[in-house]
């Protein structure tokens, strides 16, 4: 085999995923063998999943900006949604908040909502796969467009089931026994942070869809529907929280709460409240969006022109 040949056989290694591999392995090693000297903004407990995850969608999200035609690049504004959204997921996950939020259950319970409702929400309004795609590897490409993960996305978008995940899930960690031992089993705990950014993209990503029905599979009135369907099961497991009137969550009491003034039912209460309020406002929120994509795409077509993703901020 000459030189060349031997060129072509050896893949020369992608810089950028060099030093993303490089700069985890450093990460986890801090982390690891100096958690004292970390500052607060660094990982608490390295995750490697979570760094993966953020790092290379949003190098791909770049390569693809640069390589998609001018006219065809999303906004400067559906580009800052989408780079807030990943960077307060992350910040919840893998800076200090996480230890905040592993002993004060209202801190847990902000943390979600960034992780299933304000992050995901971002992302999907920044509607940013077909750029994370353009920049992404020909095998991650081709990986998407497989039969059984386009069959998965195709049932996770159907409105009754995006609606029961959505606030399945939320019931489901919030069950008290469910609830301690996903805080004491470090795989476990993996598992439902997971599947709340995962649920949360999904949903968010099929209410917040600027397409019209016969792209997107779901007309803007079902979207609008769900967008307020999921708001009164929240209200009702907050007020169940916040109202209550015994500890239901008694791991942040063996573990140690952070901060001595804020009793047992504080905490729940306060946590309650976040279950409770922010997601109604975000819901009614969603519904503005929903009916504004609708008026743009109904405007596009009286104008007979192409639907296209449009940009979210309207006119």
């Amino acid at each position: 085999m000459n030189r060349v040949m031997l060129a072509q056989t050896i893949r020369r290694p992608d810089p950028a995923t060099v030093a993303i591999l490089v700069a985890s392995a450093v990460l986890w090693w801090l982390s690891t063998y100096h958690a004292a000297s970390m500052p607060a903004w660094a990982p608490w407990d390295f995750s490697f999943s979570w760094f993966y995850a953020t790092a290379f969608p949003l190098l791909w999200y770049i390569r693809g900006l640069h390589g998609l035609p001018a006219d065809e690049r999303p906004s400067r504004l559906r580009s800052a949604a989408f780079l807030v959204g990943v960077a307060i997921i992350y910040a919840v996950l893998q800076t200090r908040l996480e230890y905040l939020a592993q002993h004060m259950f209202f801190l847990n319970r902000l943390q979600h909502v960034v992780m299933h409702h304000l992050g995901p929400f971002l992302i999907a309004l920044a509607w940013p796969w077909s750029t994370i795609l353009a920049g992404a590897p020909r095998s991650v490409r081709r990986l998407v467009a497989t039969r059984p993960i386009q069959w998965a996305f195709d049932i996770a978008r159907q409105p009754f089931v995006a609606a029961f995940l959505f606030v399945g899930l939320i019931a489901l960690w919030l069950i008290p026994d469910v609830h301690f031992r996903a805080m004491i089993d470090p795989d476990l705990y993996l598992v439902m942070n997971w599947t709340m950014v995962g649920d949360g993209l999904l949903f968010w990503g099929l209410v917040l869809d600027p397409r019209d029905r016969a792209e997107a599979g779901i007309s803007f009135g079902m979207r609008a529907l769900l967008a307020i369907a999921i708001m009164f099961p929240q209200i009702l497991i907050g007020a169940i929280i916040a109202l209550a009137r015994r500890d239901l969550y008694s791991f942040y009491d063996w573990c140690g709460r952070l901060y001595p003034s804020i009793g047992p039912l504080d905490d729940q209460n306060y946590g309650g409240l976040i279950v409770w309020i922010p997601p109604a406002m975000m819901s009614a929120v969603a519904l503005i969006l929903v009916l504004n994509a609708l008026r743009l795409n109904e405007e596009r077509r009286s104008a007979g022109q192409e639907t296209m993703p449009a940009p979210w901020t309207g006119r």
